[in-house]
Order: C-alpha cells, then sequence, then structure tokens
C-alpha cells in the first residue's frame, strides 16, 4: 500500500480514535480524524478517501446514519465504509450496520493485524470492482461500436443480459421491444428459416453453442443474410451461467457467392458449348475430308461439294475464333475503330448479305425497311455491318424453320436513329433478359433445344455499339413468341434520297449391301457430308432436318438404323429416342446418338433415353461404322 490511500477515522473516544489511527498509519496509510457524524460527512465529501473507518456510537449521527448518507450520495458512493462499535456487537448489531451500508463491520476489541487484514481485503474488493467496471466499460464502448450485434445471456432462463446498439440496425426493430419480450428478434426472422432457428435456440440447454446462417426479413420487405454464433461462458466450475452471442450481417458476402457460383456455371457452360460448335463444324469438315480420298464414278462431284462444305465449316471456325478475340481486345482496351461517315443504308445492306446464306438455309423470310431519307451516322463500317449481321444472325438461329426476320431504321426524337431486328423465333424469358448482353451467358432455351454459339455475340455487339456513342436493347413477350433487339446510334446527319430500290427479299426456302440408315440432324453440311460417307461405306442412307417427321418416316422405310442429332429444334431428342422405343414396330431399331456433348453424365443420359450408342461429333469412320454395327 502508499501513503496516497486516504482513510477518514471518525471516532468520539479520544483514546480509541488516536490508536486506530497510528495502526493504520503505520501500515502507510495517510489518516484523517473526525469526532462526530457532521464533520466525518464534510470530510468524505471534501477529501474524497478510499475508505471511512466508522465508530457506531457518535455524539450527533449514528454511524448507521452517517453510512446511510455517504451511501446514499452518488458522489460519495463508492466510499468504502468499515463499522466498528465496542458496544453494539451482537448478531443483530451486525446484520443492522451491513444492511444500512457498511462493506463490513468490527465488534471491539480489534487487534491491530485484524483491522489492517479487514482494510487491506475492502481495498483489493474495491480495486476489483473497479478494475471490473472500467473493463465493462471498454467491453460496451467496443460493442457500442461495431456493426455486429452482441448479445448476452443469463443461463437457465436465457434472460437478456445485453444487446449492443447495432441490433436495432440489423433486425430493422427495436431493443426496448426486445428488452419488453427476449425473444421478439426471432419474429424478424424469414419465416422460412423460423421453424430451424426456434429448435436450435429451444436445444440450447443441451448444446448452449451453434453457428447458423439465415435470413432476416426487415420491415420494409427486404431480406438480409446473417451469421448467428452462440457460445458458452463458463465460470470457475466449469459450469454455464452465460452465453455470449455474435450475429454479423453476412448479406455482401452472400451477394459475392451467388455471383461466384453464377460467373462459375457460365463458364462450365460456355465450355460445354465451345466444345459443342467447335465439333459441329469439325463433323462435316471429317466426312468431307473423308470423302475427298474416294474415287470412282461421282467421286469429282462429291470431291467439289466436300470442298464447298469444309470451305463454308472453316468460314464458322474463323467466325468464332475472331468472336473471342474481338472481345479479348476489347476487354483489354486494344480494338480501334476506324472512324469514318458511314452510310446506315449501306451497313444493313451488308450485314444481310453476311447474314443471307444462313436466313436462305432456314427457309426464313427476310424483311427491310428503311427511312426514305439517307441516314449517315460516325463510325466504324466493319463493325457497325459486324454488329448489325450478328444480330440478324441470332434471329435466325434462333428461329424455327420458315420464320420471319425483319431489320427496320427509323429516325428518332432525339437525334438517335433505332435499327430493331426481330423475329418470331424461340423468345427470351423474363428472367434472362437483364442478363443477355453478359459475357459468355446465353438465354435459357426451351429443353427441346441445344444451346448454339458461345455467349458472346450479343455482348460482344453490345461494347461495340457502347463504343460507338450508342446502346443495344432487349425485349420479348416470352418463350416462343419472338424477340426484338434495338440498336440506337447517334446521328451525323440526314440527307434526301430519290427513288429508293426495294428492300424487301425473301431468302430461299432450303430443302434431301449395306444398312438402311435414316440421318437425323439440322445442320445441313454435315446431314449432307454424312450422308455421301455412309454410301461410300456401302449403307443406304436417307437425310432429314425435320424431327418432327421421324416416326412417319421410320414406319414408312423401316430403318435399320437412326443417327440422331440430340439438340433438335422443336423436340427434345431423348424424349424422341423414348418415344421410338415405346412404338413395337420401331423399338427394334437401332438407335445411334450423334452430338456435340461428350461427357459422361451426357453418354449416361442418352443410353438412358433408349439410344444403343453413342458418337461425339466429330465421328471417326471406324467408330461410326461400330455404333451402326452394334
Amino acid at each position: 500500500m502508499t501513503a496516497k490511500i486516504l482513510i477518514v477515522n471518525v471516532d468520539d473516544n479520544d483514546g480509541a480514535r488516536y490508536a486506530k489511527t497510528r495502526i493504520l498509519q503505520s501500515a502507510g496509510f495517510q489518516v484523517i480524524e473526525a469526532g462526530n457524524g457532521t464533520d466525518a460527512l464534510a470530510m468524505v465529501k471534501s477529501e474524497e478517501p478510499a475508505l471511512v473507518l466508522l465508530d457506531v456510537k457518535l455524539p450527533d449521527i449514528n454511524g448507521i446514519e452517517v453510512c446511510r448518507r455517504i451511501k446514499s450520495d452518488p458522489a460519495t458512493a463508492s466510499v468504502l465504509v468499515l463499522q466498528t462499535s465496542a458496544a453494539l456487537t451482537s448478531r443483530d448489531d451486525k446484520i443492522r450496520g451491513l444492511e444500512g451500508g457498511a462493506d463490513n463491520y468490527l465488534a471491539a476489541p480489534i487487534e491491530a493485524d485484524e483491522l489492517i487484514a479487514n482494510v487491506n481485503a475492502l481495498l483489493r474488493m474495491r480495486q476489483t470492482e473497479s478494475a471490473l467496471r472500467e473493463s465493462e466499460e471498454r467491453f460496451r464502448q467496443l460493442t457500442d461500436s461495431i456493426e455486429d450485434v452482441f448479445w448476452m445471456f443469463c443461463v437457465p432462463g436465457i434472460a437478456l443480459a445485453y444487446v449492443s446498439p447495432a441490433y436495432d440496425t440489423l433486425w430493422g426493430r427495436s431493443r426496448a421491444a426486445l428488452n419488453e419480450r427476449h425473444d421478439d428478434w426471432l419474429e424478424g426472422v424469414h419465416p422460412d428459416d423460423r421453424a430451424h432457428i426456434a429448435a436450435r435456440w429451444q436445444a440450447l440447454a443441451a448444446d448452449p453453442s451453434y453457428d447458423e446462417e439465415y435470413r432476416l426479413l426487415l420491415p420494409d420487405g427486404k431480406v438480409r443474410w446473417v451469421r448467428d454464433r452462440l457460445r458458452p461462458v463458463r465460470n470457475a466450475s466449469d459450469q454455464v451461467y452465460r452465453v455470449a452471442r455474435i450475429t454479423s450481417d453476412i448479406s455482401r458476402r452472400r451477394e459475392m457467392e451467388g455471383l461466384l457460383r453464377a460467373a462459375d456455371n457460365n463458364k462450365n457452360e460456355f465450355l460445354a458449348t465451345l466444345a459443342h460448335e467447335l465439333r459441329n463444324p469439325l463433323s462435316p469438315i471429317r466426312s468431307a475430308a473423308a470423302l475427298l480420298g474416294m474415287s470412282g464414278p461421282g467421286a469429282a462431284d462429291l470431291q467439289a461439294k466436300a470442298k464447298d462444305v469444309i470451305t463454308r465449316q472453316v468460314d464458322h471456325l474463323a467466325h468464332l475464333v475472331d468472336d473471342l478475340l474481338d472481345v479479348a481486345r476489347i476487354s483489354e482496351g486494344k480494338i480501334a475503330l476506324r472512324t469514318e461517315e458511314v452510310n446506315l443504308g449501306a451497313v444493313i445492306a451488308q450485314a444481310t448479305e453476311t447474314a443471307g446464306p444462313l436466313i436462305a438455309a432456314r427457309g426464313h423470310r427476310l424483311e427491310v425497311t428503311l427511312p426514305d431519307e439517307q441516314v449517315w451516322v460516325s463510325g466504324d463500317p466493319v463493325r457497325l455491318a459486324q454488329s448489325m449481321g450478328n444480330l440478324l444472325h441470332n434471329a435466325a438461329k434462333f428461329t424455327p424453320r420458315d420464320g420471319r426476320i425483319a431489320i427496320s431504321a427509323s429516325l428518332a426524337d432525339n437525334g438517335m436513329v433505332r435499327i430493331a431486328v426481330q423475329d418470331n423465333g424461340i423468345g427470351i424469358d423474363e428472367d434472362s433478359l437483364p442478363r443477355i448482353f453478359g459475357m459468355f451467358t446465353q438465354a435459357a432455351v426451351p429443353p427441346d433445344r441445344a444451346p448454339e454459339g458461345l455467349g458472346i455475340g450479343l455482348s460482344l455487339v453490345s461494347r461495340l455499339l457502347e463504343m460507338h456513342g450508342g446502346r443495344l436493347s432487349a425485349c420479348s413477350p416470352g418463350i416462343g413468341m419472338g424477340s426484338t433487339f434495338t440498336v440506337e446510334l447517334p446521328v451525323l446527319r440526314v440527307e434526301c434520297a430519290g427513288s429508293k430500290p426495294d428492300q424487301s427479299r425473301n431468302a430461299a426456302q432450303g430443302k434431301s449391301g449395306g444398312l438402311k440408315v435414316l440421318l437425323v440432324d439440322d445442320n445441313a453440311d454435315a446431314i449432307e457430308m454424312m450422308g455421301f460417307l455412309l454410301a461410300e461405306m456401302g449403307h443406304q442412307a436417307t437425310t432429314t432436318q425435320d424431327a418432327r417427321r421421324i416416326v412417319a418416316l421410320a414406319r414408312e422405310q423401316h430403318p435399320d438404323v437412326i443417327v440422331l442429332d440430340i439438340g433438335l429444334p422443336g423436340v427434345d431428342g431423348y424424349e424422341l429416342a423414348r418415344m421410338l422405343k415405346r412404338e413395337p414396330e420401331l423399338a427394334s431399331i437401332r438407335l445411334v446418338a450423334h452430338t456435340g456433348y461428350g461427357s459422361p453424365e451426357d453418354r449416361k443420359k442418352a443410353l438412358d433415353a433408349g439410344f444403343d450408342a453413342h458418337l461425339v461429333k466429330p465421328a471417326e469412320i471406324a467408330d461410326l461404322e461400330a455404333a451402326l454395327r452394334g
């Protein structure tokens, strides 16, 4: 102890007061004296001692009343009071003194070491209480300043002892209501999660800890994800007497996890689609290459057709690679526009010419409508034609045969020109519209269609148009109801034109001992080359691009084998296989799946649907022969 610790010694007996003062001073305490209660109260207020050694019998105010006044005054309530008495030494006297607020009560005669031990014990207790109060205050300041909610519950009744102010913000509910009803927080838990969390809470007696993630439903209808952790607090006897709880807002983390999952799904879908898109042209190329080595009657014609197929399919592969490279260049800021004054009519004409072969092959009717005036924009003519051609290509690709595609341009009041590409194809569902221009994403397609393209075309078009100061938007009434893609570009100038050529055009409609083989594929080149190849292998091949006729053709021609592409427009290849196998007169026909999807899951799905063999495009001749023969 140090001399800085001040004690007030109060006793009306001079001898007794002197003796106690000497004992305390010899122990290193600073002591001041008072002979009555009035002086003692004044000294306590003015000197702020650590302890008052207070005799019960005083001439003006008895010691019990002096103690009560000290403890009832907030300014002096923390001062320790050690009461002593030589006369009032009974058990009841001690109880009355302690109930009056004294921290301890000693009956005379008091030995010197007993007095010092009691004073030191009281000072240690006060020091511990002060340290605890400081610790609690620091803890409260910490919990009040963090965004997490900190809770403390008493055991076994699970009564709320403390909750930090962050509760009001995180839960969107009042702590006042929580203080009135300790389980009010449970009302803020999302209804779908509430029963589970309530059950975990009720099981705390058996397991006083958990780590759960669940949703809160805020008063404004918003949903917030939280992580809730509960841990037991044990006493010296290792008994749980409290549980501490921390609740954190993890909405942002959950959102990022969702984005990462979506990105991972997009990546996987892109890689699968890339494999499919590469295998599709490789299949007719391989068949055509095999035909180039054929000899005999008609070999020259076959080789010429094979050469045309290889040229077309290599162009298709080059287009895929160009799209990938363009996206990479744009992402890295390396693409440069060769800007000049561009006649919009010429751009649209070039785009329709580029997409014309596909539109014709699918038998679509194309309508082109341009303004009477010549509309000029500032941009890169190659990139603008590429963008319009891509939109027309998509429209043709996602529209069933004999569809209608229209491209129209009109002047808007805001100094922009609008170019709309409309089709009556498969459409886009409402959930896909917001993400349709994302990289490597594709709109959901009906189950009877295989995804087509790499999912980069629209993203590429959107970015190219943004580089021209324009924008691309999409709308669709829904699945099966067509789509409209609208381009807006700033107008440079408008010029009056003479007579306008007729821009309506119609694309031409597209049309077709060994085993009898029925080939079904919507890729015209692939089916033609496969047909030629099968003929050279000694088989009799019949081809069709219309999967809806497969049952009728099978009944009519009784083929030995049907080679069927799974991703066909208008029908699910797997369901088609099941349907064929259900027909008694067709069940014996051998079914060979010929597809760009080659994962083990794809193979199992095909066999489960009734296919007898599964070939991945492009198939080797030996594998094809083996699949046909079984």
